[in-house]
């Protein structure tokens, strides 16, 4: 019999008009602060931008993404290029200290036979780990557990970012 695992929070996701199109990225540049927040950016900048995964494998996985609507690395211009790489050092480099992190997993799956399922804006997957962070539940009842939730997540992380945001020329004030 199959597993069953209760995400409530997924039919909002389903039934939500998605911004810009099917993309769930395009439109971060010019969202407002409010909106930012929402998504779950946690830093905006110019050709970039850092977001939590709504539906991560776990608590802290987070995505580096260009600004730009590409599906390939050669596609981006190389003032991009630099710097969502850029982005991604210093995201890797806020992210194992703010969870306390031992290390981290690093990926882009670019087309859908890659494993993307959002292949048409790529993006970098950051995933944080802990020594025995597979136990029982994922070994044994082929589940995830995700330890913390999403807002708190966003809350604990957003300090570490703070100095990489830009505000946009929408971005409310403080």
């Amino acid at each position: 019999m199959p597993k069953q695992l209760w995400a409530p929070w997924r039919m909002q996701y389903i039934e939500a008009p998605k911004a810009g199109g099917d993309c769930i990225f395009c439109g971060v540049r010019a969202a407002s602060a409010t909106e930012r927040r929402e998504r779950l950016v946690l830093a905006s900048g110019e050709h970039a931008f850092v977001i939590l995964n709504r539906y991560p494998y776990t608590s802290g996985h987070l995505m580096v993404v260009p600004h730009s609507h590409a599906t390939r690395l050669d596609e981006l211009p190389l003032a991009e290029h630099d710097m969502l790489f850029r982005w991604l050092r210093a995201a890797s480099a806020r992210l194992l200290p703010a969870l306390d992190a031992q290390a981290l997993n690093v990926g882009i799956n670019l087309g859908v036979a890659a494993g993307a399922s959002q292949h048409a804006h790529l993006h970098v997957h950051l995933v944080p780990r802990w020594e025995g962070d597979h136990n029982f539940m994922t070994v044994v009842g082929e589940v995830r557990v995700i330890p913390q939730a999403l807002d708190a997540t966003w809350a604990k992380l957003r300090p570490a970012f703070a100095d990489l945001d830009e505000p946009g020329p929408t971005t409310e004030a403080p």
